[in-house]
């Protein structure tokens, strides 16, 4: 099958290829066995603005007594603290548990994220690498156990109020195959009442981070998500909407602009973070570690996205705020330059 091209391919041709690429190979997706996802789940929040939510990532909820895994004093502050925000829902942009495949893991998960459901506080998650850990199928079931709304997406959408959620699972392309014709449908087909798209997958398009592990760890951008992100920043220039992307992966706090999207990494959810050799133009610059969750607030034509960071070196929380973004719906930064 042809790479998509960055603009997306259409859905009526890549339907053609898939079926005849089935035909040809007996592509097991098109058999009644098939393991790939039904059609995704569209999910709606009943709230109007203004309207807060909670994003962040890489948690790793674990046995506690295992401190090689993650921090989970760290851990269990932003959980208490995200349940203090009462925030609307919380995405979480993937790596929830250290290993997908293990029920103590996601047990752990259950006793520590209990004040958010005794509060009734929604979750979406995005699937992250250690999620998918072991046996795919054993690391899915406790996933999708602990969130039967999703009804087994991997990926999926959320209308709330004046924004839209498309969630993704990075470990499919993003631009290809089923999960790439339906983002290409979704964003082609956003209602003219929506000023922000939101998408969360757990790996970053950019990042300062890199795979040589200097500072004890980090991550490089792959090739796959930053072909999303030529193809996102294309679609902005002529979208009515303005496009915002949470990603985790890296153990620490970025902010990146390009092409009219801004970019968040958001990795600071207790994995054991590490510091980052910034570029000289990344909007943030901080040679700290940064644990912490974003706060966006969310209002007709404006968001405002704040990190929130948590410090326990001394043994007691110490929260401050070093990075906070405004950014105005697409309409409104048009008339904004007209004038």
């Amino acid at each position: 099958m042809q790479p998509m091209n960055p603009g997306f391919k259409s859905l009526s041709q890549a339907a053609v290829v898939l079926c005849t690429a089935a035909i040809l190979f007996a592509a097991p997706g098109c058999t009644k066995k098939s393991s790939a996802q039904a059609t995704p789940v569209d999910l709606q929040v009943d709230v109007k603005t203004p309207f807060r939510f909670i994003a962040y990532g890489d948690t790793r909820f674990h046995d506690p007594g295992d401190t090689e895994a993650a921090n989970p004093p760290v851990r269990v502050a932003l959980v208490q603290a995200i349940a203090e925000a009462n925030p609307a829902f919380v995405c979480m942009t993937g790596d929830i548990v250290y290993n997908g495949n293990d029920a103590n893991d996601w047990k752990i998960w259950d006793s520590e994220t209990s004040i958010w459901r005794d509060k009734k506080i929604t979750i979406y998650p995005a699937l992250g690498n250690h999620d998918l850990h072991g046996d795919p199928s054993v690391a899915l079931g406790n996933y999708f156990q602990r969130f039967p709304d999703l009804k087994n997406s991997r990926y999926y959408s959320v209308r709330v109020a004046n924004t839209l959620l498309l969630v993704l699972d990075s470990s499919l392309s993003e631009t290809t195959g089923p999960q790439g014709d339906w983002l290409a449908a979704k964003l082609d087909h956003v209602p003219a009442d929506v000023d922000f798209v939101f998408l969360m997958f757990h790996h970053p398009p950019y990042t300062s981070s890199s795979d040589d592990k200097k500072f004890g760890g980090g991550h490089s951008a792959r090739s796959q998500e930053l072909e999303l992100a030529k193809a996102l920043e294309q679609r902005q220039t002529k979208a009515h909407f303005r496009i915002v992307v949470f990603n985790g992966h890296v153990h620490n706090y970025e902010r990146h602009e390009h092409g009219g999207v801004t970019y968040f990494v958001s990795g600071g959810g207790a994995a054991h973070a590490y510091p980052i050799e910034r570029a000289a133009d990344d909007p943030f610059q901080s040679k700290e570690v940064n644990y912490h969750y974003l706060l966006v607030q969310v209002d007709q034509k404006q968001l405002t996205i704040t990190m929130n960071r948590v410090d326990l070196t001394t043994g007691k929380a110490v929260w401050t705020q070093p990075d906070s973004v405004k950014i105005s719906a697409a309409q409104a930064v048009a008339q904004a330059a007209s004038h």
